[in-house]
């Protein structure tokens, strides 16, 4: 199983939008959708601030599949659903991150994206 690299995981700190695209069945890419990222020690994560019901992040579950791009950084990833005990930290990595946006920075934290977010794990 493949990894991020220390220096895309600090990429993906100083960057703060991601670009993100999900495979079609007939292999073929979706056009990317910016979102916003964060990391938990060495896993890169993604929320729907829409919710589960939104477009790129149904479609990104339901491929598995797809590809990020990040500060100039692009790879192939599996789109996985977290572990419950990530949430916690990743709310706290979201607000430092993003506690700037005071005004939306709330769309991505806590129980209501529990079911809206994926971690994206890179592939070889």
């Amino acid at each position: 199983m493949s990894s991020w690299t220390e220096q895309e995981l600090e990429q993906v700190d100083r960057t703060d939008e991601l670009q993100i695209s999900s495979y079609r069945p007939d292999g073929t890419l979706r056009p990317y959708v910016t979102i916003w990222t964060a990391r938990v020690g060495d896993s890169v994560y993604v929320r729907s601030a829409a919710g589960p019901e939104n477009g790129w992040f149904r479609r990104a579950k339901r491929s598995g599949r797809g590809r990020v791009r990040v500060g100039g950084i692009e790879r192939e990833v599996r789109f996985e659903v977290p572990e419950n005990e990530v949430h916690a930290p990743l709310d706290d990595s979201y607000r430092a991150k993003y506690g700037r946006y005071k005004s939306i920075v709330g769309t991505v934290l806590g129980p209501a994206v529990v079911g809206a977010t994926l971690r994206a794990v890179p592939e070889d």
